[in-house]
């Protein structure tokens, strides 16, 4: 019999050496190498155990799909991104950044299941049942079948769960619960997966849906092992800026439905409110038209939502001109830029500030909005205002080739139901092409004002 060895293992990816680290050399993480006990040379054998009848293999056809039904949680943007509703005995974690409004929409989400009937029990693991209580009082969730517990032990969560025999169950967060049967202090690897791989046993026992809070560390990934995101069955972030009241809740897994719908919600005094049409969000409220101004249509998952890019073009004395974005990749403005100059013929871009922003603090990260911020550019750049009925999208290449994207037909059925009638995309062909027709309409709209004011 081999001499039983020590062995050392990483908690997050599973890496093995025969020396402790402090840092694993697969994933790079700190702190997540632990001593194993391992027995070499020894061969174990697993006695079979025979099933129950019913748990016994069937043949695929005849598994009862009833009980994986989606049901509606009464907020429209929540189902919509979670495909169709919650699904029973699920497990759903949703992380987001501190203070963006997790707490509020779960708890508004517990309150409209408990409106429909169906008893929720509400965990918090960072507030008292008092503050959680005074929130709810602020956004009208109060509702007999809503139960409130503030419990970190996992031991006394469990004991709740029996005493309550919910049909829904939250926990905020899991970072904050403790198990006895781990070491370590709370928020720790071995701990959030003890308490996750507990509570979501429970759940698929019990055919009782969990929505888990997420902490996400400075990086903005989610905080504790990667393990966590595997075992549970939904993975939905939620993103916000704080000085805006848009919310975006995005699914970046899911087992029951698609991974490419955005939720839409906004912040208000009295809580969290779904917005089902955020068309007009990001567009400027100006009845006249205003130089350096273009509409595009951007893609936030199946959506197609109208966004204004609003671009200032400054003359400058300083040999190094500013270039300055809100919203958008500055990587790829500097690239418009010079593209516009030596494509477009707008020469002195290199002799002026240029500053492009998007209206009502979205960020735009696909490439489908370079024609617009070049239209934008090009506007402020010759002072000649763009009329309210034009939109645009399309790639734009170092060639100065105006390239498809993707969902085009879309984009342009959107564009056209706001009442955008003129659609500058791939079809103009090359970026100097399409400043050209931006620049013509321009003109076309100046006179038909100067026709409609005599």
């Amino acid at each position: 019999m081999a001499r039983p060895t020590s062995a050392f293992r990483c908690t997050e990816c599973g890496w093995t050496t025969v020396k402790w680290a402090g840092r694993c050399a697969e994933c790079q993480q700190w702190g997540t190498v632990i001593d194993v006990a391992e027995q070499t040379g020894i061969v174990r054998s697993l006695q079979s155990i025979a099933p129950s009848a019913s748990r016994a293999a069937r043949p695929i056809a005849e598994v009862q799909t009833e009980d994986a039904a989606h049901r509606a949680t009464g907020i429209g943007e929540f189902d919509r991104v979670l495909g169709g509703g919650i699904v029973a005995g699920a497990a759903i974690l949703l992380s987001g950044e501190p203070g963006v409004g997790k707490s509020t929409l779960l708890l508004e989400v517990a309150a409209r299941v408990a409106a429909t009937g169906r008893r929720v029990l509400y965990v918090s693991a960072e507030e008292s049942t008092a503050q959680v209580r005074l929130r709810a009082g602020r956004t009208g969730a109060l509702h007999d079948e809503l139960y409130l517990a503030a419990e970190t032990d996992l031991a006394t969560i469990l004991g709740q769960i029996d005493r309550v025999a919910p049909e829904l169950l939250v926990v905020d967060s899991v970072q904050t619960v403790s198990s006895s049967l781990s070491d370590g202090l709370p928020g720790q690897p071995s701990q959030v997966r003890e308490v996750a791989s507990t509570l979501i046993r429970v759940a698929k026992e019990r055919q009782l849906p969990v929505l888990l809070v997420g902490h996400v560390t400075k990086d903005g990934t989610i905080a504790g092992p990667r393990l966590l995101e595997h075992l549970v069955d939904v993975v939905c972030q939620f993103e916000g800026d704080r000085q805006t009241a848009l919310r975006f809740v995005r699914a970046l897994k899911n087992r029951f439905g698609p991974t490419d719908e955005v939720g839409c919600f906004e912040m208000t005094g009295d809580g969290i409110a779904e917005v089902p049409d955020p068309s007009g969000l990001f567009l400027s409220r100006s009845r006249n038209a205003v130089s350096g101004t273009c509409v595009t249509v951007a893609l936030e998952g199946r959506r197609a939502l109208p966004v204004e890019v609003q671009a200032l073009v400054v003359t400058t004395r300083a040999p190094q001109p500013r270039r300055v974005v809100n919203g958008v990749d500055p990587s790829r403005v500097a690239m418009i830029i010079a593209v516009l100059e030596r494509r477009a013929g707008l020469k002195q871009l290199g002799e002026h500030d240029v500053y492009v922003s998007t209206v009502g603090g979205v960020r735009l990260a696909e490439p489908g909005a370079d024609l617009a911020i070049a239209v934008a550019i090009a506007s402020a750049m010759r002072d000649r205002a763009v009329p309210h009925e034009l939109a645009a999208f399309g790639e734009i290449s170092l060639a100065g080739e105006v390239r498809p994207v993707t969902s085009a037909r879309q984009r342009g059925s959107e564009a056209r139901r706001l009442g955008y009638t003129m659609i500058l995309d791939m079809e103009a062909g090359t970026v100097h092409a399409a400043v050209e027709r931006a620049m013509i309409a321009s003109a076309s709209s100046r006179e038909r004002e100067r026709d409609a004011a005599f």
